[in-house]
């Protein structure tokens, strides 16, 4: 149970630190530079995938926007998932070892995994102002996913745990 607990906690770390990631994307992409305005990484990736599947002439924009979100936010889930299985092996605070597992999300996927597997080119051949951008949120995504994790873990192991554990003093619901 205990693993099982902390990957669903890891889980859905990683789809809420996805949302203040996504607003912040989505508004540092507003003040990029017009001929650094094309597609964000979700939707180049989403579409690139679709296109490999065959999928792509099939799906309406509404219907790419919601696969994009679909595969962007289960992304963070699954890599959060991750964090929280390694975490307790890190001897650093949340709000420090958080941002540097999501710059090595970031590393990862866009200079490794990514690139690889031919979804994308690597980092180092998109413009600056856009690799600040994708590194910028995903230190936004991973102080998130420390804080989240850090907080319902360690709910767990205090005596008298409001969420995770029952108290072993009487509870009294408010009327």
């Amino acid at each position: 149970m205990k693993l099982l607990l902390r990957l669903l906690v890891g889980a859905l770390g990683g789809l809420s630190a996805t949302g203040p990631m996504t607003i912040v994307m989505i508004l540092l992409h507003r003040i990029l530079t017009a001929r650094h305005k094309y597609s964000l990484p979700p939707r180049e990736i989403t579409v690139h995938l679709a296109e490999k599947i065959g999928l792509h002439r099939k799906l309406d924009p509404d219907a790419r926007a919601a696969l994009t979100l679909v595969n962007h936010f289960g992304y963070g889930a699954m890599a959060a998932t991750l964090y929280s299985l390694i975490e307790g092996w890190i001897p650093l605070p949340a709000v420090l070892k958080g941002p540097i597992f999501g710059a090595m999300v970031w590393v990862v996927s866009y200079l490794g995994l990514l690139p690889a597997v031919g979804i994308l080119e690597p980092a180092t051949e998109h413009p600056p102002s856009r690799n600040f951008l994708m590194i910028a949120v995903h230190l936004i995504w991973g102080l998130v996913v420390g804080i989240f994790v850090a907080t319902l873990l360690g709910e767990k192991k205090r005596p008298a745990g409001a969420l995770l554990v029952g108290s072993p003093l009487p509870q009294m619901d408010r009327k």
